[in-house]
């Protein structure tokens, strides 16, 4: 077949179709457990949850028993009788004040060791009491986006804007303010009254900030292009900042990462910054939301026999063949089903990726790049991420739909959407009906 203009027909397992005439059988996935993104501001987050520990008291009673026997038993009782009356007749005759007296002396020694000797006893084993810290302080604190209770129980408690986080807990409770708090930063100041604390969260926050927007899908070298344009620091900077090794110690999910890229982790948010940070205090915010928003998906675990940095570059190429969070499932379980089958993934993001970028159709001349990347010559997935994920392309890919479809192509509704297919026949139907829905 000919190619008009050096452009190669689009045909992949996402919007296009194959490469190969041929129609493999795929071997159906199964769905390996479920996950579930952390949600920010729930009510169960903000919980006391108070738990009561039962104490056990074990009485002890002892009884005596008074042996009497069988002869003599008048004798003795009589006796007895008599030396009763004699020693209560003595105990009448002595004085009564030395008692008294000593009454008052083990008086005062119990109340010496109530008053001296417990405190000091307690001293030894619970230390020195740390003073508590001024208040009135002013304290400049950020609530990162996402954040559940806990978290912001944390922040408060550290900074020593509420000391008891049972007394953020309780406020949030009050106020009803679960689903109400908003991320961003705050000045706020030591030991404030819990309930202005909760209510300034629900406002919002107080400190003037420059925000930071980097959008779902974008590569390392885009978004420092967009650190540069909002932040002023040179991209090169940034770039040369963002190696995997500088921050490894700290982020343990980095293990491994191709080529020592951030690519993939550096998360797509809007993040506030009030001074002017460095490129290593950007890239750590954004390293930071990444666990924070993947905190509750078991990464470090693997999935679906891939580790984690398979599993965000499968996520990048999940991202990056649709916008349409309800059907990343699905283009998740065609990628599975093709690595099964030992098809390639044929995928034009990873093209284009390999080609540098750019906005420009994939051409015939682009199939032929040499690359790792370029997954239309070569099987399996992209050594490395090919973008930042969002979370629900990260779930998709820990968690895809169940599914034997080895195709999919644009819905000539052109919505966006997609309609899947697991014959090759299908596909072809597919494909017609968008071609003849844009003429």
């Amino acid at each position: 077949m000919a190619y008009q203009d050096g452009k190669k027909p689009r045909h992949t397992a996402g919007s296009r179709s194959s490469g190969s005439s041929q129609r493999p059988a795929g071997k159906r996935f199964s769905q390996n457990g479920s996950s579930s993104r952390p949600q920010a501001y729930t009510p169960s987050s903000y919980g006391a949850g108070s738990s009561r520990a039962a104490s056990h008291r074990a009485r002890i009673s002892g009884a005596s028993h008074a042996r009497h026997g069988a002869h003599g038993g008048a004798h003795r009782a009589g006796v007895q009788a008599a030396y009763t009356r004699k020693s209560a007749q003595q105990q009448a005759k002595q004085p009564v004040v030395p008692l008294i007296i000593a009454i008052i002396v083990v008086l005062a020694v119990f109340a010496g060791i109530v008053f001296v000797g417990v405190p000091a006893i307690q001293g030894l084993f619970q230390g020195e009491q740390e003073p508590a810290v001024e208040a009135g302080i002013e304290v400049q604190i950020n609530i990162p986006e996402g954040a559940s209770g806990d978290q912001i129980a944390s922040i408060l408690s550290q900074n020593h804007i509420i000391e008891d986080p049972q007394n953020y807990y309780a406020a949030v409770r009050e106020l009803q303010a679960d689903t109400q708090l908003k991320p961003g930063d705050y000045i706020l100041t030591t030991g404030m009254d819990p309930l202005d604390v909760v209510r300034q969260l629900i406002a919002g926050p107080n400190v003037d900030a420059i925000s930071l927007t980097i959008q779902e899908g974008l590569t390392v070298d885009q978004t420092a292009a967009r650190v540069e344009e909002t932040l002023g620091i040179p991209a090169s900077d940034f770039l040369a900042q963002a190696k995997a090794s500088n921050y490894v110690a700290d982020y343990p999910f980095l293990e491994g990462a191709y080529n020592d890229s951030l690519e993939g982790f550096l998360y797509p948010k809007t993040y506030s910054f009030t001074d002017e940070p460095t490129a290593d205090e950007v890239i750590r915010v954004m390293l930071d939301q990444f666990e924070t928003e993947t905190e509750g998906l078991t990464l470090t675990e693997g999935a679906n026999g891939l580790t984690l940095q398979q599993l965000v570059s499968l996520a990048s190429l999940v991202e990056r063949e649709t916008a349409v969070a309800d059907e990343r499932p699905q283009v998740a379980s065609v990628i599975y089903n093709r690595l099964d089958a030992n098809m390639p993934l044929q995928i034009d993001a990873a093209i284009v990726y390999a080609r540098g970028g750019g906005s420009g159709p994939v051409t015939y001349d682009d199939l032929e790049i040499d690359s790792p990347y370029n997954i239309y010559q070569n099987t399996g997935l992209t050594p490395g991420p090919i973008c930042s994920p969002s979370v629900s392309s990260i779930e998709a890919a820990v968690s895809p739909a169940d599914t034997n479809y080895l195709y999919y192509v644009l819905s000539p509704d052109n919505d966006g959407t997609h309609r899947f297919s697991e014959t090759y026949d299908e596909f072809l139907a597919n494909r017609e009906e968008y071609v003849e829905s844009r003429s």
